[in-house]
């Protein structure tokens, strides 16, 4: 165990669930990162004692009850937005859902209030989907999730701080599992699996509306997307192809490119770096026998051939990348013990990570 870090064995509060969707690790406005899971009564929180670490403190519960999915999104002010589903007995009837909000404007402290955004569906007791969330360049965050119906709908955060309503956002026939991303110039797109199709939304911040692009016509396995900004205004996607199973690199306008191997159910972890003065993209995926493998290429060059190298790691849910304070790669994954795990990247001219501590 690092020196400074602290362990606090499992127990109700402290049982991690599942791994955040989103980008669960988190580089604060202090340099200190932090990491977030769904635990047994809410969110788990995990904090660096300082920037660059090696210490951290955690797990931290935030009770939360009834949340049964998280997703994590940091905008470009660095705070951080948590957007859950929950579900609860509504007296004698059948249980409803809803989804709720919160932010943490800075590391380590209290976050806001849990507030309910509701739901689309006038049923609440419907089948409500799962949340993506996206912050627009100016810091408003939209919420969007699939109806009960299939249909997608999203929910924004005006300027002065109030929820406007729920709008329609005319697609039909989606799948939970959506990705967005919001570039440097403040553009958000948005990924949607449909059925035998994937769906491409984008929202620019002149007319402040969601567009629908031209269909991407494949699917891919729903909730397996990951988007990263990898040039200005041009987007990468890495998901699992659902007819083959295996992962693939995509950017709008051009054809898929494969790049080996199997990734278990979940999104591919990505990160654009900079490895020996060279823009690169690391990539970490959780495979099917539960090995945490790493690959890296130079930025939208996938089509050169990806070599994926086990850590030696086996991982339970979705990996994370993130820069520390000093900008070396940082991964973290929850591991078959239900702890948090993470690794730096070593010393050293070639890209190499040290062997992940236990936190």
């Amino acid at each position: 165990m690092p020196v400074g870090s602290r362990y606090t064995a499992p127990g109700p509060a402290h049982t991690v669930r599942e791994t955040a969707t989103g980008r669960w690790l988190v580089l604060g406005k202090d340099g200190r990162l932090t990491a977030y899971a769904l635990g047994a009564e809410g969110l788990l929180r995990w904090t660096e004692t300082r920037p660059g670490g090696p210490g951290w403190t955690g797990p931290e519960p935030i009770p939360v009850a009834g949340l049964t999915h998280l997703t994590v999104v940091q905008g470009h002010h660095g705070f951080v937005h948590f957007v859950g589903r929950r579900t609860r007995q509504d007296g004698t009837g059948p249980a409803v859902a809803d989804l709720v909000s919160a932010t943490q404007f800075q590391t380590g402290r209290p976050l806001t209030e849990w507030r309910s955004l509701g739901t689309p569906d006038k049923d609440p007791a419907a089948g409500l989907g799962l949340p993506t969330a996206a912050v627009t360049g100016s810091g408003l965050v939209h919420v969007l999730v699939r109806g009960a119906g299939g249909g997608l709908f999203l929910r924004a955060e005006g300027p002065g701080g109030k929820w406007e309503g729920w709008q329609d956002l005319r697609l039909r026939r989606t799948r939970d599992g959506a990705a967005a991303v919001t570039t440097a110039s403040g553009r958000i797109e948005v990924l949607v699996p449909g059925q035998g199709v994937t769906h491409r939304l984008v929202h620019a911040p002149s007319d402040g509306a969601y567009r629908q692009d031209h269909d991407i016509p494949f699917a891919h396995a729903p909730g397996t997307a990951t988007a990263l900004e990898t040039a200005q205004d041009r987007v990468t996607y890495y998901w699992t192809d659902e007819g083959m199973g295996t992962l693939v690199a995509y950017r709008p306008g051009t054809w898929s490119i494969p790049l080996g191997g199997a990734a278990a159910a979940g999104p591919v972890a990505a990160l654009r770096t900079l490895l020996d003065g060279y823009d690169c993209t690391v990539l970490a995926h959780r495979a099917h026998d539960g090995q945490l493998l790493l690959t890296a290429c130079a930025t939208e060059n996938e089509s050169g051939g990806l070599w994926w190298s086990p850590t030696g790691d086996q991982c339970a849910g979705t990996p994370a990348l993130a820069h520390d304070a000093y900008g070396r790669v940082v991964l973290a994954f929850v591991g078959t013990d239900g702890a948090l795990h993470v690794a730096r990247r070593a010393d050293g001219p070639s890209f190499a990570m040290e062997p992940s501590v236990r936190v």
